[in-house]
């Protein structure tokens, strides 16, 4: 049996690492989901269509160098303008990507590690990764320090800055109070050191260190240079403010 195989009964799986915004192209090509697994297989392999998404060996549980107490718990963590859109995903291959999503689930036990809370598709609640960073002030280096399994609510809290500007902060500071079961004044402290250290850290441009990827066989493409990365966010916020008015429309008008 290869690595891209398990054994469910009788039946061999050969899998595939397929990306969420490749599925539609999967499954056309005969691309068959696993819901168990969580995960596609090509049901008659090799199908010529199929094989560009063929599964790589799984990336090891705990990467190497990762601390998997650092940052825990749920808390406001902006990530510094300057650094946007110099995350994992964007470094990564969507393949890759779709491999490092896959561990991080399954070692959480496909549950959020701050909340707790378990993806439902009926309450609009899934599954996410968040990349923990620390920042070193002297030599301007951030290093990824742990991946995390967070459910969209807590993601949309740790990234608060991002929730202000699409019209949902009351929603995540809500969400924060009572995960956290900070007071109000609690949060409201919290909140203003996070704003602090973001408009500190977003006075300076961060060079990424991202050793544990690459130590584990993950290959890196060149991120965008700080300038268009400001552009590219530009536009994305954008097409969120967009898509989050859209989501919004009920009959008879607008969500109060």
């Amino acid at each position: 049996m290869t690595t891209n195989e398990t054994t469910r009964g009788p039946q061999a799986r050969a899998w595939l690492d397929v990306p969420f915004s490749e599925k539609g192209q999967a499954k056309a090509h005969g691309a068959r989901w696993d819901p168990a697994a969580k995960r596609w297989y090509d049901p008659r392999p090799p199908t010529p269509g199929l094989q560009s998404w063929a599964a790589l060996p799984d990336v090891p549980n705990l990467l190497p160098g990762e601390d998997r107490s650092f940052g825990s718990g749920l808390f406001v963590d902006m990530i510094p303008r300057t650094c946007w859109f110099t995350n994992v995903r964007t470094c990564v291959s969507p393949q890759d990507w779709e491999r490092l999503r896959r561990m991080v689930f399954a070692r959480a036990g496909h549950r959020c590690e701050a909340c707790g809370a378990t993806e439902d598709r009926g309450a609009r609640r899934w599954l996410e990764v968040h990349e923990r960073w620390s920042y070193d002030d002297r030599t301007g280096i951030q290093t990824l320090r742990r991946l995390i399994c967070l459910c969209s609510s807590c993601h949309l809290t740790t990234h608060l800055g991002h929730a202000n500007v699409t019209g949902r902060a009351d929603e995540a500071l809500t969400h924060l109070r009572r995960v956290t079961g900070m007071s109000d004044q609690q949060v409201s402290r919290h909140v203003d050191e996070a704003g602090r250290l973001w408009t500190e850290r977003s006075a300076r441009t961060w060079h990424l260190d991202l050793r544990m990827l690459t130590d584990a066989g993950v290959m890196l493409r060149r991120p965008e240079a700080p300038a268009q990365r400001s552009r590219t966010a530009g536009r994305s916020l954008d097409r969120t403010r967009v898509a989050d008015r859209a989501a919004a429309v009920r009959p008879g008008g607008w969500r109060p």
